[in-house]
């Protein structure tokens, strides 16, 4: 009897194998596509949560970056001395891309090393917390949009239909930002000081892409280094399509997406491969 009751067992409820385990970075995928549901769930969650206790609700996420565009705008433009056609618009139109990066990076790294104890309570593909955190921030960036649209047209600066396309920045800098938040937090786990130190790096990282002044005021020696900065590539396109209005050469395209694709990969493959060890390294 138990031994038919333990096969009726098996038909109804798969049995895990170790044996029989696939790859574990495509098994995580398969594993964060059946838990959809949890992510938009988690994205939903998160977006309320922000704004429910927030005296201007939704419009602080506007009003977050035009407060950084006049600092900005003021020092580089009055004391630096940047002379440039619609310089805050210029500024902010990279500072948002720059923001949504810093933001779900770091919030995707504190989600997966800080989190280890939910983990140990229940099964929750690893990935969930980063991917749901990837779609928080591009909610954000989408509202962020809405003031930049305001500047641009109150400088002077008409809107290019370009605008358009500019979602597919937007995913571009999704999959390099996932990739990031999962390569740090992975080696997190290992070396705890590293969750601290990757803010100060986030900050030099900040002034190492042309967001506040453009490249070619740079010396070209240097404007070659500054070129390996993954980050000038995707703020770059996402800046010609919704300041520039302008459609960027097939080469930066490439490269912005070879950038990311890249970078996803990498941080899926290092995190999924030590995820197990997750639980009780936390």
């Amino acid at each position: 009897m138990a031994k038919l009751n333990l096969l009726n067992y098996s038909e109804n409820y798969p049995v895990y194998d170790s044996a029989k385990r696939t790859l574990s970075s495509l098994l995580e995928i398969k594993e964060a596509w059946r838990y959809r549901d949890l992510i938009v769930f988690l994205v939903r969650r998160d977006i309320t949560a922000r704004y429910k206790r927030s005296v201007l609700g939704i419009a602080w996420t506007m009003l977050n970056p035009l407060g950084m565009m006049i600092v900005l705008s003021i020092v580089f433009s009055q004391v630096f001395r940047v002379q440039m056609e619609g310089y805050p618009a210029y500024v902010l139109s990279a500072l948002i891309a720059w923001n949504f990066f810093a933001q779900t990076s770091s919030s995707s790294i504190n989600a997966l090393v800080w989190g280890g104890d939910l983990l140990q309570r229940i099964y929750i593909p690893r990935s969930t917390f980063a991917i749901s955190t990837i779609g928080t921030g591009l909610v954000n960036l989408t509202l962020s949009l809405v003031p930049l649209f305001i500047v641009i047209l109150a400088i002077g600066f008409p809107l290019h239909w370009t605008i358009l396309l500019s979602p597919i920045a937007m995913l571009f800098l999704g999959m390099f930002s996932l990739g990031v938040g999962l390569l740090v937090s992975t080696i997190g786990i290992y070396f705890i000081d590293v969750v601290e130190m990757y803010n100060i790096v986030v900050m030099a990282w900040m002034y190492l892409t042309p967001i506040i002044y453009p490249l070619d005021i740079l010396p070209a020696g240097l404007q070659g280094w500054l070129k390996l900065n993954p980050m000038l590539h995707l703020v770059e396109l996402f800046r010609d399509l919704v300041f520039y209005g302008k459609i960027p050469p097939l080469e930066n395209w490439l490269i912005s997406f070879a950038v990311a694709l890249v970078t996803l990969l990498i941080g899926w493959i290092v995190f999924t491969g030590k995820s197990d060890e997750f639980a009780y390294r936390t």
